[in-house]
Order: C-alpha cells, then sequence, then structure tokens
C-alpha cells in the first residue's frame, strides 16, 4: 500500500491545469511585461503554478514601475507579495525639491510619511503615489491621481477636509480601503481558499515545517563554510549525492525524528531539496542579513567602498562595502553585496551600485565619503566614479586607499633603484627555480630539518609549540601587499638550506641548462653585495610592512592612519642615520659564517671592470656601501612616501587633528573645529547648530579635555566610544556628530580585498556558473557570520512560507 505522504491530492485548481505545465524562473525584465489589451484575452490558467520571481529587479521607484496590470496574470500575486516584502518607497531626503505655487516655494513633508503610511514618494517625478492602490488598481478607479501620474500639488495637502490624501482614502467602501484590505487578504496566506478546502492536520504542518528546518540548517552551515550546496550526480543510485543531501541522511541517522521526515519519507512535491527551494532559503536568509546591516546602519551616515575583479567565470563582478560608525561608536565595514557588471565603466559602476543601495531605501544623500583603487575609471576628477558621486553628493570626498599607495610606493621606489630591482629579480630568480620541482621542494625542506636540528642542539633555536616550523620559499607579487617581506624573510630563513640545493642541482642536475642556470644563481648568492642588499631590504621593509598590516584593519580611522604614516617616516629617517654600521656588522658576521668573500671597506671602490675611464668618483668601498647603496635605497622609500601620501593638502585632514585626544588633547582647537563642520559638512549641521556646536565644545573643552577617564586615549575612536558609554555623547550631541563624520572616512580598501578572496573560495573552476544572485546570497552569509549565525529559522519558514501558494502547509 502506497504511502499516505506520496499521494498527490487534487486541488480545486488542479481540474484546471495543463498537464505539460513547469516551474518557470520570471525575470522581470520588459520583455515579459505584456500589454494589457492582449492580456485580458488570455484562458485562465492555474494560480499555483511555480514561479520564481527576481526581486532585484523590481524598480523600488513608484515614478518608474511598470503598471501591474501590464504583467502576466500567472506572476502578478507573486510580484504584489515581493513588493508588501519591501513596504512602500519612502526615501528620507535630507531636503526635497521645492514646487513654486503662486508667490511661495512648497516641497514634500517627510512627517506625511508617518500619517499616512501607505504613501510613496518618487525621488524622479518628485511625487507621491498610493502603495495598495499600485498593487491592486485596476485602471479604471475614478481617484487614480496617486496611481498613475503622481500628486505633486503640495499646496492642497494642508487645506483640512480637501487634503487630496483624505480625499484619497475617501469612506469604508471607497477603491483605496479595498486595496488596503486586498493586501491584507494577500499577506494572511492561512486564509487563501487553497489553503481553507486542503488543510492539513497540525501533525502535517509539524512535520512540513521540521523538513523545511533541517533543510535551512543545512544550507546555512555549508554557506558558512563556503561549500558546494550540490552534488554532480543526486539520484538515488549515485554513491555522493551532493554535501546538502548527504547532510540531511547524517542528521536523519543522529535523530530518528528527523529521518522519518526528510528524504525518501518526504511527500513527493514537499522534498525541499531542489536547487529552485535551496536559493530562494539562501536568498531569505542573505535579505535578512542585508536588513540586519540596514538597521545597523540606521539614520547615520556610510561611506562607500568599492573595488572590481573577474571571478573564475571570467565575469566581472563588484564587490560593495558600507563603512559607518554603530550605535556603541565602533567602526564597522560590512559588506553588503556583490554585483555582476557588463564592463568597468564608472558610469556602469554607479548605477549598479545605486540600484543596490536603493533597495534598502540606502540615499546617495547620506554618503560622507567614498574610496577606490587608483584607477582611472574611480579616480577620474571629470567622468571618474567618485566625481560622478560628487555630483550627487558634494560632501561624499574620495579617499584613495592608504593600502594601495603603499603598495604603489613600494614598487615605484624599487623600479627607480636599481640595485633594489637587482635584487627582487634575483629573488624571483632563486623561487622559480627550486619552486617550480616537488622534487627541489623536497629537498629544500629535508635540508631546513637538518639545519633546525643542527642550530636546536647547539642552542641557537628555541623549542616550543609554533617554533621551528619547515616551510618554502615565498614569491613576491605587485599587488600582494607585505609578499615582498615574506619573500625576503623566506630566503633568510632557509639561506643555507637553498644553497645546499643549488649545489645538489649544479652537481646532479638532469640537463646542463638546469645546472648553468643554478651555478649562476649560486654565485650571485654567494656574493657580499646580495647579502648586503638582502638584509637592507629586510629592515627597510619590515618597518613599511607594520604600516602595511596596520591600514587593513577595518577599525583603524584616517587620523590614527596618518599618525601610522608619520611613524614609519620617523623611523625609516632613524634607520638611515643611526643603523648602518649595525647592519654592517651583521652582514659581516653572515658572511664568515657561511664562507662568502667580504671586500676590504677602506679601499677605493672601483665600478665595472675597474678601468680608470669608468670611474666616476674616488669613493671608498665602505663609501659606496653606506651613501650609494644603503642611504639611496632608503631615500627613494622616503620620497615615494610623501609623494603618495602628501595628504597635508588635504584640509579636511588638517581640521580633524583637533579632534584627537593624543597628548592630553594637544591639538585641540575651537575654532579650527567650527571651520571644519562649517566648511566640510554644512549639510549636516543646520545654521543654529553652527552656533550650538561653538558652545558646546566651549563646555567640552572645561568639561572633557580635564577629565580624568578621557586622558591617555589612543585614538578618536576610543573617545567616541567613551563619551557614549559616560552618557557625555548626551550633552555634547553636535560634537559626538562631528566625531562620527570623520571616523565614517575610511583608511584602505582592504574589506574589498577581503571579499574577492571569499568569492574565490566560493566560486571555484568547479563552480563557474553561479549565478549572480546565488552568489551574493552566498557571499554574504559566509562573510557576515556574526548575523548569519543568529537568524531564527522559524522567521526563515515563515517568510518562505509566504513568497507564493505552497502545497505543503508550514502553518
Amino acid at each position: 500500500m502506497e504511502r499516505h505522504g506520496n499521494k498527490r491530492s487534487k486541488t480545486f485548481f488542479s481540474f484546471f491545469k495543463s498537464s505539460g505545465e513547469a516551474s518557470k524562473f520570471v525575470n522581470l525584465s520588459p520583455s515579459v511585461v505584456e500589454a494589457s489589451s492582449r492580456e485580458e484575452t488570455r484562458p485562465l490558467e492555474s494560480p499555483t503554478q511555480e514561479v520564481y520571481i527576481d526581486s532585484n529587479s523590481l524598480e523600488r521607484d513608484p515614478g518608474l514601475r511598470t503598471p501591474i496590470r501590464q504583467y502576466s496574470f500567472n506572476v502578478r500575486d507573486e510580484i504584489r507579495r515581493a513588493y508588501i516584502k519591501m513596504g512602500p518607497y519612502q526615501p528620507r531626503l535630507p531636503e526635497y525639491p521645492r514646487t513654486q505655487f503662486g508667490n511661495q516655494y512648497r516641497r514634500f513633508q517627510p512627517k506625511w510619511f508617518g500619517e499616512f503610511q501607505w504613501l510613496e514618494y518618487s525621488p524622479s517625478k518628485d511625487a507621491v503615489f498610493c502603495f495598495p492602490c499600485y498593487l491592486f488598481e485596476n485602471g479604471n478607479t475614478p481617484h487614480c491621481t496617486l496611481t498613475n501620474g503622481g500628486l505633486k500639488n503640495w499646496k492642497r495637502v494642508n487645506q483640512g477636509v480637501n487634503c487630496p490624501f483624505l480625499i484619497h482614502m475617501g469612506s469604508i467602501n471607497s477603491p483605496h480601503r479595498k486595496s488596503v484590505q486586498s493586501v491584507e487578504n494577500l499577506s494572511n496566506v492561512t486564509q487563501h481558499i487553497n489553503r481553507v478546502i486542503n488543510a492539513q492536520t497540525s501533525e502535517d504542518v509539524r512535520k512540513n515545517r521540521l523538513r523545511l528546518k533541517v533543510t535551512s540548517e543545512a544550507v546555512r552551515w555549508l554557506s558558512l563554510q563556503g561549500c558546494a550546496v550540490r552534488g554532480h550526480r543526486e539520484g538515488s543510485t549515485s554513491e555522493n549525492r551532493g554535501n546538502l543531501i548527504e547532510m540531511l541522511k547524517l542528521m536523519g541517522r543522529l535523530n530518528v525524528n528527523i529521518d522519518d521526515v526528510i528524504l525518501d519519507n518526504a511527500p513527493g512535491n514537499a522534498k525541499y531539496t531542489s536547487p529552485n527551494i535551496q536559493k530562494e532559503i539562501l536568498h531569505i536568509m542573505a535579505n535578512m542579513v542585508r536588513k540586519k546591516i540596514r538597521e545597523e546602519i540606521g539614520d547615520k551616515k556610510f561611506c562607500l567602498l568599492v573595488d572590481e575583479a573577474k571571478d573564475a567565470g571570467g565575469k566581472e563582478e563588484m564587490a560593495i562595502v558600507l563603512r559607518f560608525v554603530d550605535g556603541q561608536g565602533s567602526i564597522k565595514e560590512r559588506f553588503f553585496d556583490i554585483v555582476q557588471v557588463e564592463n568597468t565603466a564608472a558610469s556602469t559602476l554607479k548605477k549598479s551600485v545605486c540600484n543596490s543601495l536603493a533597495r534598502y531605501n540606502l540615499l546617495i544623500d547620506d554618503l560622507r565619503g567614498q574610496g577606490y583603487d587608483g584607477a582611472s575609471n574611480m579616480r577620474g576628477a571629470w567622468n571618474g566614479l567618485q566625481a560622478l558621486f560628487l555630483k550627487d553628493c558634494p560632501y561624499a570626498y574620495y579617499v584613495h586607499c592608504f593600502a594601495h599607495r603603499l603598495q604603489l610606493a613600494l614598487v615605484a621606489a624599487s623600479k627607480k633603484e636599481p640595485s633594489i630591482w637587482l635584487l627582487f629579480s634575483k629573488l624571483s630568480s632563486i623561487v622559480n627555480l627550486i619552486g617550480s620541482s616537488p622534487k627541489r621542494l623536497t629537498e629544500l625542506q629535508a635540508f631546513q630539518a637538518v639545519e633546525i636540528a643542527r642550530k636546536v642542539a647547539s642552542g641557537e633555536r628555541e623549542t616550543g609549540k609554533g617554533a621551528n616550523q619547515i616551510g618554502s620559499l615565498q614569491r613576491a607579487g605587485e599587488t600582494r601587499w607585505s609578499s615582498h617581506f615574506d619573500s625576503i624573510c623566506s630566503v633568510i630563513d632557509m639561506y643555507w638550506a637553498t644553497m645546499q640545493v643549488l649545489k645538489k642541482m649544479v652537481s646532479d642536475g638532469s640537463t646542463d641548462d638546469i645546472r648553468g642556470e643554478a651555478k649562476g644563481v649560486l654565485m650571485m648568492m654567494e656574493t657580499f653585495d646580495f647579502v648586503f642588499m638582502l638584509h637592507v631590504m629586510h629592515r627597510v621593509l619590515g618597518i613599511t610592512d607594520t604600516l602595511c598590516r596596520t591600514l587593513q584593519e577595518k577599525t583603524l580611522d584616517i587620523l590614527n592612519a596618518i599618525d601610522s604614516i608619520a611613524t614609519t617616516k620617523v623611523l625609516l629617517l632613524k634607520l638611515r642615520n643611526e643603523s648602518f654600521d649595525h647592519l654592517l656588522m651583521c652582514v659581516n658576521s653572515i658572511c664568515i659564517e657561511y664562507e662568502i668573500e667580504t671586500p676590504d671597506m677602506n679601499a677605493w671602490y672601483n665600478e665595472g671592470t675597474g678601468r680608470s675611464c669608468q670611474q666616476k668618483s674616488l669613493v671608498t668601498v665602505e663609501h659606496h656601501y653606506h651613501f650609494d647603496m644603503f642611504n639611496s635605497v632608503i631615500d627613494y622609500q622616503l620620497e615615494e612616501l610623501n609623494y603618495r601620501f602628501n595628504d597635508d593638502a588635504l584640509e579636511i585632514l588638517k581640521l580633524s587633528c583637533a579632534l584627537q585626544p593624543n597628548d592630553q588633547f594637544k591639538l585641540f582647537d575651537v575654532d579650527q573645529i567650527c571651520i571644519l563642520a562649517r566648511k566640510f559638512y554644512p549639510a549636516d549641521f543646520s545654521d543654529q547648530e553652527m552656533h550650538h556646536l561653538r558652545f558646546q565644545l566651549e563646555h567640552y573643552e572645561v568639561d572633557v579635555l580635564h577629565h580624568k577617564c578621557f586622558q591617555n586615549l589612543p585614538s578618536t575612536s576610543e573617545l567616541l566610544q567613551k563619551l557614549i558609554r559616560t552618557n557625555k555623547s548626551h550633552h555634547y550631541n553636535l560634537v559626538e556628530r562631528l566625531i562620527r563624520l570623520i571616523l565614517t572616512l575610511l583608511v584602505s580598501t582592504a574589506s574589498t580585498e577581503r571579499a574577492f578572496s571569499a568569492m574565490k573560495r566560493i566560486k571555484t573552476d568547479l563552480r563557474n556558473r553561479m549565478e549572480e544572485e546565488f552568489l551574493a546570497d552566498t557571499m554574504i552569509i559566509h562573510i557576515e557570520r556574526e548575523f548569519a549565525q543568529n537568524i531564527d529559522i522559524d522567521e526563515v519558514i515563515d517568510e518562505f512560507d509566504s513568497l507564493k501558494q505552497r502545497r505543503a502547509q508550514l502553518k
């Protein structure tokens, strides 16, 4: 006898359903919109037809939307549900456009959103619309101004009973109130006719929810770990049916209650393992994470971080990260979305960014900073992405990524100084020669083990957890931060082992080319020049590497970043003036240890072959290494750092220093801070608030600057957090607002680089056909784990149930 769960019960609508009907994915592009005259003559089709609405393609602006009646009858309810989930479009602009009425100017007032919650505002048309009437209007309603063309006669709104909003609402049987009732009815899934006719028992509902809960938990866990959900063959005869199904089988073996409701024990139409179901669940979770981020931002100002890269499928992807200061005063950088773009033109990138932000009511007017790399399409002063955003919001100040600037400085310095270029060229040859062969890598690690054992026995190395690790030579890359320093460190640590491998290649190499190349590299490594430059760059890059890692911290503010850059310059200058003798002693000791010939430092230095015609000046060998090499390398580094980080000309950074708590608020200046607010943030402070700000700063100077709780604070971010914890932020609310704006300015785009690293783990060569929405949803779950792990699965199930009509009831 067939199990009850496998029987397909007939519904009222199943008598009207065609036998060849299949599930459809609906992308709401203009090609699927039909003219109403054609659509009215279509035969009635089943409302239970499975459709998937791409909510990202829905237009939010009510002035630009396609009328509901122009969509196919089959998808109208799904479109309505999607719009109901998003809610009315109510952008809170800092200033709405003015319209002249006679001798007066009037504008839309955002307080009307609270008085009429069904109201929508269109920035493109500067008009208001009715949200319920848009969803359920039939084109023949008498009061259609708020549906078709929009209302923009602001003068009449305050005319009491003649207010057009009240007139539109009408009596109890008005078209507007019927539309409101229709919205409520559509949202109440449990009262739909197919649910009432095919009511299921509470036990069936419990099993359905448990089955979907198990699937949702599995999808979430796989996304958090960046694992593939589906398998190559998921049929019942396959030995490996993919990660999701195999995880469900494991959970079933661990819990008999789960095993009784999943996979083969589930109804055929409610197994919840199909690819579309997986994507729907993942999309619901991703939207919940984005809503959490949106709630965390609230009405605060934010900064935009954007970068682009190609994925494993060769498609151009643009990562969007938002930087802001949360309610506790902590700096946050949240991954928000990744968008596939047709090209990298600035206009294309801007349109994609605006569409992504608009879906969650994030306004460009609230943008107070933008950060990209140094590409021309990003930083262009006329048509770059930063210039296009500045046209819309003149207070979205552009900051070139500090970490990218540092990398450019290191690369540029290596090209200017021949000795640096030669060193990295030689390092590249060493890494390529040894790293290209697994056999040589094994020999390198074997020699490393011998050297470590010898040094541990002699007491030169200490033992302990994580110490004396065996590794391989690191390759340097122009676009990989800190890679040059890591490459030099690996060669210094494996110097003896590397020479032993090269000596073995010289004697036992399989071909003359390999033996000859190994001999040349070995001779080069056994020179004083190589050892000297290797340790010079080790010290120089060791100083700049600390700066590089500091600049990649998410919580670093721009004022502390500038301090770190200044500290790096001071340390480089100190290295130049004081450390040559110590460095020379270190290099000499290494040369003695490895029997490398050391030149006489007091002899005359001979250039080239030593002929007199080649000598430019009579200098000693020590003078050459000290001034022509050591000092020259550091001078080029300092020159590039001064050129790349010449932000002293940026007045906003100068004025912001007046808010720093360093050295007992040594730079605090009321006049400078007032100029900062008036000149760079006039949209955030009214004229009246400007007057209050000065008096608040005077009280702030007497109170906070001498308060024991605010002494020796390391950063401006710590200052803001301390103000909030001591409740002084309520007394100095304008000062707090200004500090938040300064902290919003970004330091680096390292967060976008981390997003691309996550993308490489998720969209691999085996998964290079992932759809755009699926990739974005997986990435935000994977990256923003803090929110994803706290998602309530019961809320996911309720949201899943409300998206469309389901055969298996979940309530």
